[in-house]
């Protein structure tokens, strides 16, 4: 008889308190991002902003972001992550603060740039503090524990935010956040261990050739690719959701938390099964698997006219389902590629490219969409057919990446 395959290892307690925290700080990051897109059908008409202007000040986050990757990535594994966490984290606060705060197009197109300046490094942090302390056979569970992070901010921040908007108005719920996330700052200057152990593996190489190196090789040239492709499609479509939605399926503005409290429960139970999947059979059968309903859901969503608050309801559902099934497996294979002493610099440059990818494709989504006198959104297709383009070619991509073995921390 064959011998039973040993059990999955089990976290320890310590690794459950770090995940909890670490998806507080993506709830929290997650959320500041993604509020910008519901509050568009508000914050446009009372900024009198065109949609390209909308698509700017959703862009700024991301170049802003981006540019603030690539310029710390070579200072990234130099530094405990604790401490690098908690800087970061104190701007983004400061961000979102100014956020809640503006009252014009500038001001509120300057908060954003800030807010990404900090909180567009957050994420590699995360995933590189992840990466640190878990081993591969726990990764994809923490992975999806860590997603969960985006479908708590759907399930309790954006009908909250919603609710917030629509009693007072879109200001309030990144005052609200900046208020919540003084919680998470408190608790990791508290609670976390120094994350330091990649220090012990540093050479005496300087910044800018850390930098260099990390980005020479060529299996980090092709994860780059990989993630800046994957990003551009979602960026296309997520500033107009809120818009498309009301404007164009013909939901009520008051309607749309019902939307995302839906959704975002269901992501709770799906990013969590993903990862345990992905540790199970492997990230690329569940990769392929997420992207074939991610084309198919994406083709029917972007093409969908007046319908009912249930049939966009369970279009969401599937098409987030299959976004995640794409997410967590990748997170997976990108976790496991650098080496320990290269992780910093890694991820940072990783997060950079996506943001400065998302931050182009809405941008250019700004230009391909243009809203009617009615307000329907017009040319909305095609969005859709650039995220199924860029998820095909991603499907050939990812294949040598998720074959290669993993690095173990």
């Amino acid at each position: 008889m064959p011998a039973a395959p040993p059990p999955a290892p089990a976290f320890t307690p310590y690794q459950r308190f770090a995940t909890g925290l670490l998806t507080l700080l993506q709830f929290a990051v997650i959320l500041d991002f993604m509020i910008m897109s519901p509050l568009g059908a508000m914050i446009m008409p009372a900024m009198a902003m065109t949609a390209q202007q909308f698509g700017l000040v959703v862009s700024a986050y991301a170049f802003s972001a981006g540019l603030s990757g690539i310029l710390t990535a070579g200072f990234a594994d130099r530094f405990d992550r604790k401490k690098l966490l908690l800087f970061f984290y104190g701007g983004f606060l400061l961000g979102t603060l100014w956020c809640g705060l503006a009252t014009s197009f500038e001001s509120l197109l300057a908060a954003r740039i800030v807010t990404g300046l900090f909180g567009g490094v957050i994420g590699s942090i995360v995933m590189a503090i992840a990466a640190d302390l878990f081993e591969p056979a726990l990764r994809g569970r923490v992975m999806g524990l860590l997603q969960g992070g985006f479908a708590a901010s759907q399930v309790l921040g954006l009908p909250f935010g919603l609710y917030l908007a629509t009693r007072w108005d879109w200001h309030a719920p990144f005052l609200a956040l900046a208020a919540f996330g003084a919680v998470g700052g408190l608790l990791i200057a508290w609670r976390m261990q120094p994350v330091d152990a990649h220090l012990k593996l540093q050479t005496d190489r300087s910044a800018s050739a850390h930098l260099l190196h990390t980005v020479a090789q060529r299996r980090h040239l092709h994860a780059f690719l990989v993630t800046a492709l994957l990003t551009t499609g979602g960026f296309m479509i997520m500033p107009f959701a809120s818009a498309f939605s009301v404007h164009n399926v013909g939901i009520a503005l008051e309607q749309l938390p019902a939307v995302y409290l839906v959704t975002g429960i269901s992501t709770l139970f799906v990013a969590p099964l993903v990862g345990r999947l992905a540790d199970r059979l492997g990230p690329l059968p569940v990769f392929y698997a997420g992207s074939a309903i991610t084309v198919a859901m994406v083709a029917l969503y972007t093409r969908l006219g007046p319908s009912s608050l249930m049939t966009l309801i369970v279009i969401n559902v599937v098409m987030f389902a299959g976004i995640f099934s794409r997410m967590v497996p990748w997170q997976v294979v990108v976790a496991g590629i650098p080496a320990p002493e290269q992780r910093g610099a890694f991820t940072a440059i990783n997060a950079a490219l996506q943001q400065l990818a998302g931050g182009l494709a809405a941008l250019v989504s700004g230009h391909i969409v243009t809203v009617a006198p009615h307000g329907r959104l017009e040319h909305f297709p095609w969005v859709g057919n650039v995220l199924i383009g860029t998820t095909l070619i991603v499907c050939v991509l990812i294949r040598p990446l998720a074959r290669a073995p993993q690095r173990k921390r």
